[in-house]
């Protein structure tokens, strides 16, 4: 079983070949072409860690497309003066497909 890590948008995630991963959203149209470059951990036939990244290895993935996370609701309130206030926000990712793992 092949696996990286890779860093992307200040965040780590565990990727293998052929599944699909949620990331913050990237400004790339649907169906692009996208490498990763800082890949910190390979597990190959041997282990690659990187002191931060591992040189000469790169992931490449496609987007398949841009969502938005479910609705998370804020509410504040103050006690005795009536005020109330509810705010909603969702979060934007982008789907990738991880295509292939070089080292």
């Amino acid at each position: 079983m092949k696996f990286a890590v890779i860093a992307t948008s200040g965040s780590q995630h565990r990727v293998e070949e052929g599944t699909e991963i949620l990331v913050d959203r990237l400004e790339n149209k649907e169906g692009d072409k996208i490498s990763f470059d800082a890949i910190l951990y390979v597990d190959d036939e041997a282990v690659h860690i990187g002191t931060p990244t591992v040189n000469g290895t790169s992931v490449k993935a496609t987007v398949i497309g841009h969502e938005r996370g479910d609705k998370i609701r804020v509410a504040t309130f103050k006690a005795k003066s009536r005020q109330r206030r509810v705010k909603g926000f969702r979060h934007d990712y982008t789907r990738l497909k991880i295509d292939k793992i070089t080292s």
